[in-house]
């Protein structure tokens, strides 16, 4: 992915409701997501959620995980897990 794509794909354009219609989960489960810091869209100078691209597929892996019986707590471990080893594959990729 390129930079630039890489920063469509982290913007924030979203609001609420089409995040909701996007991801296909209700507005509260959305908030809820939020509460258990899963999931961190971003705001507007009044406060407004924005969510990107990147958060409606995390919202949809997070829903994945959570129909298959995971609870809210190993979800957000297995997030952390699944975006630190990310990190390491991109790391790895710029020392090749």
């Amino acid at each position: 992915m390129t930079h630039s794509a890489r920063t469509r794909a982290d913007h924030g354009v979203y609001g609420i409701s089409v995040a909701a219609e996007l991801s296909g989960v209700g507005l509260q489960t959305l908030r809820l997501y939020e509460r258990h810091e899963l999931v961190s869209p971003a705001r507007t100078d009044g406060g407004t959620r924005r969510y990107s691209d990147n958060d409606i597929d995390r919202i949809q892996r997070i829903t994945g995980l959570v129909n298959a019986g995971v609870n809210l707590t190993a979800v957000r471990r297995i997030l952390d897990l699944e975006d630190e080893n990310a990190q390491l594959r991109e790391q790895l990729a710029q020392l090749r």
